[in-house]
């Protein structure tokens, strides 16, 4: 039997942009997809801390270093720069390995969006 469980998550980053005129998904800074074990085209799911929205996109990578979080096409109606969200990832695996299974989850600076 798969199950599916928390495989990632990047807890309390800033929006940085919000371009509604982009095709669709969530760029986010390549250091942060790294630590947090995320990869470009993943499904993710988006927690908005300020106005309760949630919503699932997939992964764009960003430039390293920068702390860009942007909510790209239409989902950029759901956030505003400054907001701060939770970026969740799940996984689907067999119940044995779920039991066991470290989520990785990072605490990235809300100011600046960076590991330091």
């Amino acid at each position: 039997m798969l199950i599916e469980v928390l495989k990632s998550k990047i807890h309390r980053v800033k929006i940085t942009g919000a371009d509604l005129n982009y095709i669709g998904s969530i760029t986010i800074d390549a250091d942060l997809m790294e630590a947090a074990g995320l990869i470009p085209g993943e499904k993710v799911s988006i927690v908005n801390i300020n106005n309760g929205e949630r919503l699932d996109t997939y992964v764009i990578k960003g430039t390293p270093g920068k702390g860009e979080i942007t909510m790209n096409g239409p989902a950029a109606r759901k956030v505003q720069k400054g907001d701060i969200i939770i970026i969740i990832a799940y996984a689907q695996m067999e119940f044995e390995e779920a039991k066991s299974y470290q989520p990785k989850i990072i605490f990235p600076n809300e100011e600046t969006n960076s590991l330091n």
